[in-house]
C-alpha cells in the first residue's frame, strides 16, 4: 500500500501512535493542547485518516488505533521527498546532508558503523 499522509494527518497520526488505543474524544483534548485544534478539526482528520485505512474505528466510543506502522510511513515519506528532490538518488540525499549538517565526531563514527553494517 502507497501511503501519503497530509501535515495535518500525520501530526494526528503522532498522537496516535502515541496514544494508542485511545478514544475520539481523549485525541481531540490531546489535540487542542498540543496542536491548538478544536474538535471539528480533529474529528474531520480522524475521519480522513480511517476512509484511507490508516486508522482503525471501533465502537463503542470510536476507539482508535493505527493500522500503520510509525516506521512504514518515515520510510514511505523519505522515499518521496528523495525520489521529488533528489531523483531517487539515496547518494545525492545523503551527500547534501552531509554538507547541510555539522556532525560532531561521535555521530560521524555512528553513522560511519550504521553504513559498515550494511555491508556486511
Amino acid at each position: 500500500m502507497k501511503l501519503h499522509l497530509f501535515d495535518s494527518e500525520l501530526r494526528l497520526m503522532e498522537l496516535v501512535w502515541e496514544k494508542e488505543p485511545v478514544y475520539a474524544k481523549a485525541l481531540s483534548l490531546e489535540a487542542a493542547q498540543r496542536l491548538g485544534w478544536n474538535k471539528n478539526t480533529t474529528y474531520t482528520v480522524l475521519k480522513k485518516l480511517v476512509e484511507k485505512g490508516y486508522v482503525l474505528r471501533e465502537e463503542p466510543n470510536f476507539l482508535c488505533s493505527a493500522l500503520v506502522h510509525k516506521k512504514q510511513v518515515a520510510r514511505e515519506e523519505t522515499d518521496s521527498l528523495i525520489r521529488k528532490l533528489y531523483g531517487g538518488s539515496k547518494k545525492a540525499f545523503f551527500a547534501a546532508f552531509l554538507e547541510e549538517e555539522q556532525l560532531s565526531d561521535r555521530e560521524l563514527q555512528e553513522l560511519r558503523a550504521l553504513i559498515d553494517g550494511y555491508e556486511k
